[in-house]
């Protein structure tokens, strides 16, 4: 700064900051390559819960065109598995099944669900080496073809034992 006619006056002179873009680079690097690592492993962890409803759609889709309760818990859950593999996610799935539909009479509107829950290890997800394991959980809803005997398994096993 100078004083000329009893005022101030300021001198613009261009900063030296030779070198500082090397060290811009070291810092700011690894918070860029932490911040895509963090969306990729976001989105990995949204596609494994995706084919987890996936999962309990089909296991509930499967249960609701089966004709008894009890063929809707033999089959629910090796399509929830079989989804799952499909889409890439190595767990084994608990699948749950809600059968209360099936006790009511034909003609009245009825529902199944499923439940499924897989425990996936991180390390398939995001980074190989992560310890880590998070549960995803899906549930779908499927109704029941009102107009269809529900018992219609349970008549002919019936008839089988009587003959």
């Amino acid at each position: 700064m100078s004083v000329r006619d009893g005022g101030w006056r300021w001198r613009c002179q261009a900063p030296n900051d030779g070198g500082n873009a090397p060290l811009e680079l070291v810092i700011l690097a690894p918070v860029v390559i932490f911040l895509i690592g963090l969306v990729i492993a976001a989105g990995r962890v949204l596609l494994a819960q995706d084919a987890v409803g996936a999962a309990a759609q089909a296991a509930a889709r499967q249960a609701s065109i089966s004709l008894s309760a009890a063929a809707a818990r033999q089959s629910a859950p090796p399509v929830a598995l079989a989804v799952l593999r499909q889409d890439g996610l190595r767990c084994t799935p608990a699948v749950s099944l809600g059968l209360a539909g099936f006790g009511f009479p034909a003609g009245v509107p009825a529902q199944v669900s499923a439940t499924v829950r897989c425990t996936v290890r991180l390390s398939d997800l995001l980074v190989p080496g992560l310890p880590w394991s998070r549960t995803l959980r899906a549930r779908f809803v499927s109704p029941l073809d009102p107009y269809r005997a529900r018992t219609l398994a349970a008549a002919l096993l019936l008839d089988r034992r009587e003959s």
